[in-house]
């Protein structure tokens, strides 16, 4: 078969080449149910018919929500197959934000998980005032069953011969998705993906993934939403050069996931990696003796590593490091990782750095998802930590006077849902996406992202300040969870902060410091002081202006669904400045007032 044309293509591209007894697999109670290449493509072309059996035809809206799983894949890629487009939303929203989603999109069928993300979807409806059949893919919900809706498909010859004529009818620049981002603040914008910007994306990765990886015989693990461009796209790349996936349980099962599956490699966001790094820098904290010496030898060891140009001597410790303690590490993920690929947001570079001491690299990719999503990607042979690597194949980067990064290339948008003068608006004048993202070349080459240009501020004293490389400095505290970064036309910069509230219940307890809450923990003197020493040690790596004066604790948990955060993780500014307005005031009140 020639090189895919739309994005549903390479489920047969896949059957040319590699056709794999495990396509996709689903894993419940530790247990793997897979699909080979062809079963997957069957249950595609299946439900293509069924659609067609229901009426439904070229551009039209489906919805999908649901956490990672097979049947995800049979609804996008059968909905492909007639030229419909799929319309993917967070489990985690609201039915308000349903609402508005089908409403603007007019969906005309939407497969849910289960009950309860059902029942969301068909409030939403209700408030949109869309009729619409909603459908579970988890039996016994009390909504029609999704291999129900297949059985009761009626083949007849002019069906399939509708189907060939649909398949064919589908071209590269046909609206394949509208993907609505989270948004840190308003109303989220429908963006428009055709088969050719996914299609150049996945493409364009793959030319550059690492020859390390055996490709047809290597294993993902999947756990990031399918409803986000990142991980959606990273499928459609695993299918093209026949990597196995396998969809985590839940998030609750990664631990048990990666050992179960032993991945090769898998895709993130930089705060559960944070995560894992401080779970497993807090078990070192628990070792005693030369086993605490030699782990936390390690630890620092990590951060002196150098993705090239290292001693032969750093090389000789590197190598006992990796034996007596990096091992460990490697076996909490599977024992057989050969990469992992980070992207949603900026990493730390003392993650990378760790990650990669520990022989499990981490490639950092860039993008958004106007972008398909990707821009730049980490190359495995030629890294730089602290970048995002080098621009991909075909697509174009500039930065603009005033530090904004612009792309152009086949893998940007078709524009935004309905709003023609929102689109406009985020290209310039020369037909250059404007990102939104403040960057710069390192050495001509590699592309590093330094904040976002709208949370860029200044301060009363003229100075701008970008939150986000404060923000991440202080987070590699394993005492703080999140934090935000304030002080737009204030005499200094503050911070509101969410303390990592399980490590700081360890260090509680072990500190013999009784408490009854997580209010109650956060006024304790020792705690306060504990917490007023991590922000100092920050302070030292920034300028003058740069330092945090004054911060406040927080004994609120910020969350996806409590809506402080998105479902990529970043923080909802807007929602956080309204929440805690008057403790912001507290942190700028005159000492004389």
């Amino acid at each position: 078969m020639n090189q895919p044309q739309r994005v549903f293509d390479v489920l047969y591209f896949q059957q040319v080449h590699y056709p794999k007894d495990v396509a996709v697999a689903n894993i419940h109670n530790g247990k793997i149910d897979a699909w080979s290449t062809e079963d997957l493509i069957r249950e595609c072309r299946r439900f293509a018919l069924r659609l067609l059996q229901d009426g439904l035809k070229k551009d039209t809206k489906i919805g999908i929500i649901s956490n990672n799983c097979r049947e995800w894949n049979v609804v996008d890629f059968g909905s492909q197959h007639i030229g419909a487009v799929s319309v993917p939303v967070y489990p985690t929203i609201t039915a308000e934000d349903y609402a508005y989603i089908f409403g603007e999109a007019e969906v005309s069928i939407v497969f849910c998980e289960d009950k309860e993300l059902a029942d969301k979807a068909s409030e939403g409806l209700e408030q949109a005032g869309i009729n619409a059949e909603v459908i579970c893919f988890l039996k016994d919900q009390g909504y029609k069953y999704f291999y129900d809706y297949l059985n009761e498909l009626e083949l007849t010859d002019q069906l399939v011969e509708e189907l060939e004529s649909n398949i064919s009818a589908v071209s590269p620049e046909d609206l394949l998705t509208i993907i609505y981002t989270s948004g840190t603040t308003g109303k989220p914008k429908g963006v428009m993906l055709s088969h050719g910007n996914i299609l150049s994306n996945l493409i364009g990765v793959s030319k550059i993934f690492p020859k390390v990886l055996p490709s047809y015989q290597s294993k993902a693990l999947s756990f990031l939403p399918l409803c986000h461009i990142f991980e959606r796209t990273a499928s459609g790349m695993y299918f093209y050069m026949g990597v196995s996936i396998y969809y985590a349980e839940s998030i609750d099962t990664i631990g048990e996931d990666l050992k179960l599956i032993k991945p090769h490699l898998f895709t993130t966001v930089p705060r559960l990696l944070e995560k894992v790094y401080q779970k497993i820098v807090s078990k070192g904290r628990e070792l005693s003796g030369i086993k605490k010496s030699l782990f936390f030898w390690a630890v620092n060891l990590a951060d002196e590593y150098k993705t090239n140009g290292n001693s032969s001597f750093y090389k000789f410790k590197l190598k006992i490091a990796r034996k007596i303690i990096f091992s460990k590490w490697q076996e909490a993920l599977g024992n057989e990782i050969v990469f992992i690929v980070s992207g949603a947001a900026a990493l730390q570079s003392k993650i990378a750095r760790a990650f990669w001491a520990a022989d499990m690299p981490i490639l950092e990719a860039y993008g958004q998802t106007e972008t398909s999503p990707g821009v730049s990607f980490s190359l495995y042979d030629d890294p730089k930590i602290g970048c995002v690597g080098p621009p991909l194949d075909k697509v174009d980067v500039k930065i603009a006077d005033d530090g904004e990064v612009l792309v152009k290339g086949p893998n940007v948008m078709k524009g935004y849902y309905k709003q023609p003068e929102l689109t406009a608006k985020t290209f310039n004048d020369d037909g250059w996406l404007m990102t939104g993202d403040i960057g710069e070349m390192v050495d001509g080459k590699y592309l590093k992202i330094t904040d976002r240009k709208k949370e860029m501020f200044k301060t009363s004293g003229g100075k701008y300040i970008a939150p986000q490389v404060i923000e991440n400095a202080l987070k590699e505290s394993p005492f703080i969870e999140h934090c935000m970064v304030i002080g737009e036309g204030e005499r200094f910069p503050g911070a509101i902060i969410h303390p990592d509230f399980d490590t700081l219940t360890n260090y509680a307890q072990s500190h013999n410091i009784s408490f009854e809450s997580n209010y109650d923990l956060i006024e304790k003197p020792e705690i306060k002081e504990l917490m007023t020493k991590a922000v100092e040690k920050t302070n030292e790596r920034f300028a003058q202006f740069e330092k945090i004066k004054k911060h406040a604790l927080v004994p609120d948990v910020w969350g996806i669904e409590s809506g402080e955060l998105t479902p990529t993780l970043k923080l909802k500014r807007k929602v956080l400045h309204e929440r805690y307005e008057n403790l912001i005031k507290e942190i700028y009140k005159e000492e004389s007032d």
